[in-house]
């Protein structure tokens, strides 16, 4: 009990039985009369509190004083504006209320803001579909590998350090496997206004060093912006490769067969955003383009020497991207002369594409300097781009503004090619 632990209420309660019966009818029983007379006279608590002694007539006029000064707005004073304005360091967040509906006007439903960078939608309209941009893990991705450098016959993964194995690189600098090479995602892009029932292409994009899939393919480089704005009928996969990492290597690419089994394995998960089962047909039909970026060349050669799907593929784009692997990309042009090839290059792979393009003149194929002209079935192109391009930049500024862009809007205007897409594919090798 409160009373029997508590010492001051002991002590109070013997001096409540001390009192007269006359005085202690008028107060109400112990131990809880101290509870309530306490909470009821708060500035005298402490007074009261030696078992009920009267305080004295200057403590009165000196609590009287106190409580007449101590308004709610002394102990509470309005905040001032410099109070509860932002700093110059801090702003506010804008926000822009709704009109608001006369009552007599029907209740419309809410707008819907579509997984994309395109207007709203007000929906349920059956007919619209939704731009949609996901990663995926795919088996056949370019990582993990566990296989051999082709060029060595080497392990890939050549460096451990106990339990964990990594890769040097040809500069000879170690990425570890479980933070560079582990990634099995890809980037898939079907616009809104994508129609499988109509002739359609598959843009297979490898994006170069240093990058990762969101932070640099999709929001800095804008490739599913891209080929939305192109209007093509058109969607987009895009592997993510070395992570992060001033490397180049090409994982499951590499292999025999490592590109087809992509473009295989990805059917079902196309079919699956867009949203119908049974385009997974259409979309293993679908020819490809390849566009390569900076050290996407490695994975874009070898895909096109041994990944099996050569037939499917009818471009093929590199974005200042001809450092190597030149034999192989002649030979894809000199044997496959339905595709259009495009080159475009700063200073920094002039050299290589200036061999590439004696090359294929010795091989008497045809090259032209420029983008002018329109993408035919066979055509060659080589397009130099000024000292003020950068390289970091150049997937959204090379020879143009949105270069991916371009090349699709160009391809989709050649009526031979546009019937291409729409043929089944020839036999790959």
């Amino acid at each position: 009990m409160i009373g029997a632990a508590n010492p001051t209420f002991q002590k109070c309660d013997r001096a409540d039985r001390a009192m007269s019966p006359a005085a202690r009818s008028r107060w109400p029983r112990s131990p809880w009369r101290w509870i309530v007379t306490a909470s009821l006279l708060l500035p005298l608590a402490t007074v009261l509190a030696q078992c009920g002694r009267a305080p004295s007539a200057s403590a009165l006029a000196a609590n009287t004083h106190a409580v007449a000064s101590d308004t709610f707005v002394d102990r509470f004073p309005a905040p001032s504006f410099k109070e509860r304005f932002p700093t110059e360091q801090e702003r506010l967040v804008q926000r822009q209320a709704a009109a608001p509906t006369p009552a007599s006007e029907p209740q419309r439903p809410a707008p819907v803001r579509t997984a994309s960078l395109t207007p709203t939608l007000n929906l349920p309209k059956p007919s619209e579909r939704e731009e949609l941009t996901t990663l995926v893990s795919m088996r056949s991705s370019a990582f993990p590998y566990f296989g051999n450098n082709p060029r060595s016959d080497a392990p890939f993964l050549n460096v451990t350090n106990g339990s964990r194995k990594g890769h040097r690189s040809y500069s000879g600098r170690v990425y570890w496997q479980d933070e560079t090479y582990n990634d099995s995602r890809v980037l898939m892009h079907v616009p809104e206004n994508f129609d499988v029932g109509k002739p359609g292409v598959i843009v297979v994009f490898f994006h170069g060093n240093g990058a990762t899939l969101e932070r640099d393919v999709r929001d800095r480089q804008l490739v599913p912006q891209q080929i939305s704005d192109s209007g093509v009928n058109a969607v987009l996969l895009a592997p993510q490769m070395a992570v992060d990492a001033a490397d180049s290597s090409a994982g499951k690419f590499w292999q025999p067969g490592g590109f087809k089994r992509f473009l295989d394995e990805s059917t079902s998960h196309l079919a699956r955003l867009y949203g119908d089962p049974k385009s997974a047909a259409a979309f293993a039909n679908m020819p490809v383009v390849i566009v390569g970026y900076s050290g996407g060349f490695l994975p874009t050669a070898w895909s096109l020497d041994v990944g099996g799907a050569t037939g499917r593929v009818r471009g093929v784009v590199l974005l200042d991207a001809v450092y190597g692997e030149l034999d192989k990309f002649a030979s894809w042009i000199e044997n496959n002369r339905s595709g259009f090839f495009v080159s475009s290059y700063t200073r920094y792979t002039k050299r290589h594409d200036q061999e590439l393009m004696t090359m294929l003149r010795n091989k008497g194929i045809r090259v032209r300097e420029s983008m002018d002209g329109p993408l035919q079935p066979g055509s060659v192109a080589f397009v130099q781009t000024p000292d003020g391009v950068t390289h970091r930049d150049y997937v959204t500024l090379a020879w143009t503004q949105h270069p991916v862009k371009e090349v699709l809007v160009k391809m989709a205007g050649t009526a031979p090619l546009a019937r291409i897409a729409s043929a089944p594919p020839s036999a790959g090798r």
